[in-house]
């Protein structure tokens, strides 16, 4: 990867913050030398050094989507248009994850926010949030290609900024949206239909596995269960269910 690639992931990155808001951007030091040495390709490692361990041990939410904006550990680097680091609250109560991002958030660098992104968004205003209250992100923070399933090595490769993002964010509770997002975090082979519904836990957390809304656009009538679903989550963390008959 040249360096001007790496600018130009930079670049997009800086714009993606400008449109959600920020003002200021912290960045790593380290990250910025690096970018005075010449970039290696080279193979994805097996096990990828956890973002935040090193070194310099602490780190931000926005030194993480730093990270991943440069990232090349894996193929995907090579087709996507922005990568997808995830949005919402810092000190969330709910923290949504998917399995990876569409054409529309590759083309934005926003996660959920086509037509499955638009009934998350009515699924967490059911539960009486905003968007803005919670963070939503993926397992990858790179589209594959066609929108295909993510391979387990690419999963596996993108894990750790996806624990870190967990480690900084302390969520009461994880909602995992569909099978291959459970997959992903649990290592499980059994399916969704009978999985959801059902405390899990992923990193100490709380999680509860449900129908991902690309899902229910396809099969509305199990929208129900998954309400279902979250109103256990809003049970848990103590809050009223809306009543959304007034």
């Amino acid at each position: 990867m040249s360096l001007q690639e790496i600018l130009d992931d930079i670049e997009d990155y800086l714009e993606y913050r400008r449109d959600e808001g920020a003002t200021s951007i912290e960045v790593d030091p380290e990250v910025v030398k690096g970018l005075s040495k010449p970039a290696r390709r080279s193979e994805p490692a097996p096990n990828p050094e956890v973002p935040g361990t090193g070194p310099a041990a602490e780190s931000s939410l926005d030194d993480v989507a730093a990270q991943i904006a440069v990232c090349t550990k894996c193929s995907l680097h090579e087709t996507r248009t922005k990568t997808v680091p995830g949005q919402g609250s810092s000190s969330p109560e709910i923290m949504f994850i998917g399995e990876a991002p569409g054409a529309d958030e590759d083309r934005q660098g926003v996660a959920f926010i086509g037509r499955a992104g638009q009934l998350l968004t009515k699924m967490i205003e059911a539960m009486g949030f905003t968007r803005e209250e919670v963070f939503i992100g993926n397992i990858l923070k790179c589209r594959p290609p066609g929108n295909r399933t993510p391979m387990p090595d690419e999963m596996e490769t993108c894990m750790p900024y996806l624990k870190e993002q967990i480690r900084l964010l302390k969520p009461k509770v994880i909602i995992a949206l569909g099978a291959t997002a459970v997959k992903g975090l649990l290592d499980v082979r059994t399916g969704i239909t009978k999985l959801r519904g059902t405390w899990m836990a992923f990193e100490n957390i709380d999680l509860m596995p449900t129908y991902h809304p690309a899902y229910l656009l396809r099969n509305p009538s199990a929208k129900k269960d998954v309400w279902e679903d979250l109103k256990e989550v809003l049970h848990f963390l103590g809050r009223e269910v809306p009543d959304h008959r007034k």
